[in-house]
């Protein structure tokens, strides 16, 4: 059959991911039925849970039934290209932030402007992660990130205060004295995958770097405090392989003073067996860096019948509104992307006042007008974190090669 320009693009996409086009159809999904679908990455909650009971009470405020289906989130993104370009794409769509600007761009998705999602409550910050070719697409149900873990007694016994801990200096000051007094200094996921550029990007930005520039004076800075921390030996060479879960469970034995981890850890950081804290990620000079967003966005999926495509932007909205995302975002363990929202987290939680601070002064990995060319960048770095942690080639010549290799 003749291809239309969506159906070409969402080809590329499909590409992309690894898959192959298969044969259209011609049926919608939840048209003319009462019943709405809603897709999302999280298969760990049930029927019953809060997440699915919020589903379920959106459903019914927009006067339709829901039929919820939960992927892994890779899984997801596959299926929902392969959807589309069948034709049954599902009503509503829960998924990673990184992949909204590659499915906009296929054409897979509504921008909030034709499907009346309302994104003007939330943080622009987070919000800018969804922002592509002028156009906005989806809301944040919630967001998670990055800081640092530390060990209160390992701290104490090498006379370092966290507080004192503001920017570069001041965090290898505190590694040295930490690493003469016999403990371990710092724990971080290098791992040759997005979870290792994932966490190099607050240290990369920290520094005043921006990904169109990954050969930057102030990128090589941030590759050689990395390799510094391996050649002291405040860093194990572990980090070369470690999962931000690998990563944890060095933290967990409670040998090390610091771990860059994310706010998923803060349940096992309480079964951990030690008083922590937590502190964000300085700059290089001082401050709070900018640190990477995770966390999923609400859309609505291309349907052929305006009148369904406005029925499940009713449930989108009401997935995202402020009176859901509480009860959403405390069962992901979330950040919410609604700064109302947030200052009640913090009223019920007040460990969480660093987390929302970093959340403050987060970036979306596709911001920047960035959009699909970010994996074509992220890759090309974290192979230079590996190159130079290796020590194969120096941190300035990896990342020479990887701004070549990003701008093919």
């Amino acid at each position: 059959m003749k291809r239309s320009p969506i159906i070409r693009r969402l080809a590329a996409a499909l590409v992309a991911v690894g898959l192959t086009m298969s044969a259209c159809s011609s049926q919608g999904a939840g048209t003319g039925t009462g019943t709405y679908s809603v897709w999302d990455p999280y298969p760990q909650f049930e029927k019953g849970s809060d997440w699915v009971k919020v589903i379920e009470k959106c459903g019914g405020q927009a006067g339709v039934t829901v039929e919820r289906q939960a992927y892994d989130t890779t899984d997801l993104t596959n299926k929902v290209l392969l959807a589309a370009q069948q034709g049954t794409a599902p009503n509503v769509l829960v998924v990673d932030n990184p992949v909204v600007a590659t499915l906009a761009e296929a054409g897979v998705l509504k921008s909030n402007q034709d499907s009346g999602l309302d994104a003007s409550k939330a943080s622009p910050n987070l919000v800018a992660a969804a922002q592509t070719g002028g156009q906005t697409y989806g809301v944040p149900i919630g967001a998670n990130t990055l800081a640092l873990y530390y060990n209160k007694a390992v701290l104490q016994a090498a006379g370092v205060d966290p507080a004192s801990i503001s920017d570069w200096t001041a965090l290898g000051a505190a590694l040295a004295k930490i690493t003469a007094a016999g403990k371990k200094g710092i724990t971080f996921s290098a791992i040759g995958t997005e979870e290792g550029t994932f966490q190099f990007l607050p240290w990369f930005w920290g520094a005043g770097a921006q990904l169109t520039n990954l050969s930057s004076p102030e990128a090589t800075a941030a590759l050689e405090l990395w390799k510094s921390w391996l050649d002291k030996k405040y860093a194990p060479n572990s980090v070369i392989n470690n999962t931000q879960t690998t990563s944890w469970q060095e933290f967990a034995t409670g040998e090390y003073a610091f771990a860059e981890n994310g706010t998923w850890q803060l349940q096992n950081a309480k079964k951990a067996g030690f008083d922590y804290g937590v502190i964000p990620i300085p700059s290089r000079t001082g401050g709070v860096a900018p640190v990477p967003t995770g966390g999923e966005f609400v859309t609505v999926p291309a349907q052929r019948d305006k009148n369904t495509e406005a029925t499940a932007a009713k449930i989108a909205n009401c997935l995202a509104s402020p009176d859901s995302v509480l009860t959403t975002d405390t069962a992901l363990t979330y950040v919410s992307a609604v700064p109302a929202v947030q200052e009640q987290q913090i009223t019920a939680t007040p460990d969480l006042k660093v987390w929302v601070d970093a959340v403050k002064s987060a970036r979306g990995r596709t911001s920047d007008g960035l959009g699909t060319r970010y994996p074509k960048i992220s890759q090309p770095l974290w192979t230079a974190a590996q190159a130079a942690l290796t020590g194969s080639t120096s941190p300035k010549d990896a990342l020479s090669e990887a701004q070549t290799a990003a701008a093919k």
